[in-house]
């Protein structure tokens, strides 16, 4: 009976042993997810920085194109027929 015992213990033991890594383990899961939301917003802002600092490159190319650069005039010229023709679009609309 006595090793019946000592079969229950070192189960009782092993068991503990599990509970306090399960835990351990959730604790540092739950870090590693609030890590994560941060790196995730954090990578949602640079995302927006880089889809400013492209308009604010496609704004500097149409403004030094109009300031007589021969670099990007095509690209000027295309831009400026789509807006007149965006502009022309909304006229029409307009008048109806």
């Amino acid at each position: 009976m006595g090793s019946l015992s000592e079969i229950v213990d070192t189960l009782e033991n092993r068991i503990s042993k599990l509970l306090h890594s399960y835990e351990s383990l959730k604790q540092i899961n739950s870090g590693l997810e609030k890590e994560l939301a941060q790196e995730k917003l954090q990578h949602s802002k640079t995302r927006e920085e880089l889809e400013q600092w492209k308009d604010q490159t496609d704004n500097l190319r149409v403004a030094n194109a109009m300031l007589g650069s021969d670099q990007f005039k095509r690209e000027t010229k295309l831009k400026i027929n789509a807006l007149i023709r965006e502009i022309d679009g909304c006229i029409s609309q307009l008048s109806n």
